[in-house]
């Protein structure tokens, strides 16, 4: 009996020696390695938003692919949605941008969401940002299947130049009928506080013109000729 009170005095004994020597490893091993259930504070919030996601671009661009999710716009000949098209285009003039010439660019979607057209969400990303210019990308539909051609749409005097520039761009690339620059009562270009265009790139509804537009030859060309447009309205 004596013996067993022994070695349980003497284990807690050892036990109680044994507590410095842990604190100190401990500290010694974990002393830089934060804690994960440690909460950010505001100003650690905010430093890391600015180091992480704040970037000053010397412009700022909001590329809008038309349509998106239930609202699929225009249905071509085959059956092709207008809002992959756009989508897939804009996808290409957004990298262009970023990448080749370091825009600040940013697309009003980037899968294939819907937007409200009722709460104004295009316009109101391009406001929210105070963008320097704004490009809705868009493609027509006609019940004759013949009618064919490329038309660029802005709203007030303060848009028509940067319409004009992108239109001449465009439709070199393009190759279409040309249909001119016309002032369009739309939302996304009413409702924006920049220059605004929205651009009518070809008709789906025509066999041989939804072909070509869906293709990636025609999408890379017409990209280059949109970015071309923006950075000669930009640096004028």
């Amino acid at each position: 009996m004596k013996k067993r009170w022994y070695i349980i005095i003497s284990t807690i004994i050892l036990l109680i020696s044994l507590i410095p020597i842990y604190k100190w490893y401990n500290g010694s091993l974990f002393e830089n390695i934060p804690d994960v259930n440690m909460e950010w504070t505001n100003e650690q919030i905010s430093e890391r938003t600015f180091e992480e996601e704040h970037i000053e671009y010397k412009y700022k661009v909001v590329i809008d692919p038309g349509h998106g999710g239930s609202d699929p716009g225009a249905i071509g000949f085959s059956g092709s949605y207008e809002k992959d098209f756009t989508l897939s285009l804009s996808t290409k003039v957004f990298k262009l941008l970023t990448e080749k010439y370091q825009i600040g660019a940013t697309m009003t979607r980037e899968g294939d969401q819907h937007l409200s057209s009722k709460t104004k969400d295009r316009p109101n990303i391009a406001n929210h940002l105070e963008a320097d210019l704004f490009i809705s990308i868009h493609a027509n539909i006609f019940e004759d299947s013949t009618v064919t051609g490329t038309e660029t749409f802005y709203y007030d005097e303060d848009s028509k130049s940067l319409a004009d520039i992108i239109h001449k761009h465009v439709i070199e690339a393009t190759g279409y009928h040309d249909r001119g620059v016309k002032v369009g009562n739309f939302f996304v270009l009413k409702d924006t506080e920049m220059p605004a265009a929205l651009l009518e790139l070809g008709y789906l509804t025509n066999q041989e013109q939804e072909e070509d537009m869906l293709s990636e030859s025609f999408q890379n060309r017409v990209a280059l000729a949109i970015v071309e447009g923006i950075i000669e309205y930009l640096e004028q």
